[in-house]
């Protein structure tokens, strides 16, 4: 008999279930709501990046309706052979007006964007320099590339400096050789945000393509949620824009803004463009309608950050860690993993549902739940979940 050469993997999960680190995947048997379904349960939603609640938008719904009936429900080709529509180059006509940059290409997903980047515009003598922070997409994409990677410590602007003082001249470096200066505009586990305008200073002086991934902060910061690059008003000064329609976009995909050359290039070489196929149709129309959403309907954005703000204070208020967040990204942060997933799990029987996280995805010893307010949240759903975190909170002594 075959001995199974994968056996190892069973190993690996008792361990985690050991460790109560094991999570099954919670199934959503409704709307991505703010109240709906997971596991038979009604739970208040915190775990949902549909920030705006756009993924059950009638605008959207209607145009990716629309867009279905007159086109069909897929593209059946990449886009460099046979699967760019007229449809997938107004979105990326529409997102560029949007980010104010030339041009944009869109990719199949917010990873694919930045790994595909990263890993098309630099190779093995270039070197990124890049936050301790920053999302697996970017990290994947560095290794992707070949570059050598210089890590500096969470937004420490002179740390990064130092490192790049170091590269200077550094020997046995190509004369040729790019540098790649890279953060996230708001730091998905913790909530807070790049510090932009330094960094951006730091790659004027030292002559570093500049890369941001803006996935947390589209639809969320800026003028009509344009993002951290216009929060911060340091348009043109950065190179690489990524961003996402998966998040408050509501719909699926990632992008990148930036010079027309740098998105004819991203055409040509950058391989999950490259080998993936297109947006199916009415995905493209949903996020063509809601970019009309975000610049005709502002309010959604006011209505996410009173949310934010509300649902925060009372978390502070009851005496739990929220970390540094600065956006409705908002950690819930106990240290020990198996005190994270039962928090999570215990709030789950609540009625609240707000994932649990441990290491390898954030720091050991930083474990957390995870919570993210939407625009339609109502008072009533915040604080319901605020009482249940009170209740959950004290029974597992982590509040008093």
């Amino acid at each position: 008999m075959r001995r199974d050469p994968l056996a190892y993997l069973a190993t690996e999960l008792t361990s985690l279930k050991a460790q109560g680190l094991y999570r099954p995947l919670r199934i959503l048997e409704d709307e991505q709501k703010p109240t709906t379904s997971f596991d038979h349960r009604q739970v208040v939603n915190l775990s949902s990046n549909n920030y705006l609640g756009l993924t059950t938008h009638p605008r959207l719904r209607e145009r990716a309706l629309e867009a279905t009936r007159r086109f069909g429900v897929g593209t059946g080709s990449v886009r460099t052979i046979a699967g760019t529509m007229a449809i997938h180059m107004e979105l990326e006509r529409r997102l560029a007006a949007f980010k104010q940059t030339e041009a944009v290409v869109v990719f199949q997903s917010g990873f694919a964007a930045n790994a595909g980047t990263v890993s098309a515009v630099l190779g093995k003598d270039d070197v990124v320099v890049s936050d301790e922070l920053n999302h697996a997409s970017i990290i994947d994409g560095c290794r992707l590339s070949r570059a050598t990677i210089k890590v500096f410590p969470h937004k420490d602007v002179d740390a990064a400096r130092k490192v790049l003082q170091g590269l200077r001249g550094a020997e046995g470096r190509a004369a040729d050789s790019r540098t790649l200066l890279i953060t996230d505009g708001v730091f998905s586990m913790d909530g807070d945000l790049g510090p932009l305008p330094d960094l951006c200073a730091l790659a004027e002086e030292y002559g570093c393509i500049m890369m941001v991934d803006d996935a947390h902060a589209s639809g969320v910061f800026g003028r009509n949620g344009r993002g951290t690059i216009d929060h911060y008003g340091v348009h043109g000064r950065v190179d690489i824009q990524v961003g996402t329609l998966s998040k408050a976009i509501g719909v699926l995909g990632g992008y990148v803004a930036g010079s027309r050359e740098l998105v004819e290039f991203l055409y040509h070489r950058a391989r999950p463009f490259l080998f993936s196929t297109s947006h199916p149709p009415g995905v493209a129309a949903a996020c063509i309608a809601a970019i009309d959403v975000l610049l005709e309907e502002p309010q959604i954005i006011d209505r996410l950050w009173d949310n934010t703000r509300f649902f925060k204070a009372g978390l502070t208020k009851l005496g739990f860690n929220t970390g540094v967040s600065e956006s409705p990204i908002t950690p819930v942060i106990v240290g020990d993993g198996a005190l994270a997933m039962k928090l999570s799990d215990r709030l789950f029987q609540a009625g609240v549902f707000a994932q649990g996280i441990a290491a390898p995805t954030v720091p050991a010893g930083k474990a957390r739940v995870r919570t993210i307010v939407t625009a339609t949240h109502t008072r009533d759903e915040l604080q319901f979940a605020l009482d249940a975190f009170a209740a959950v909170g004290r029974e597992l002594e982590i509040v008093t």
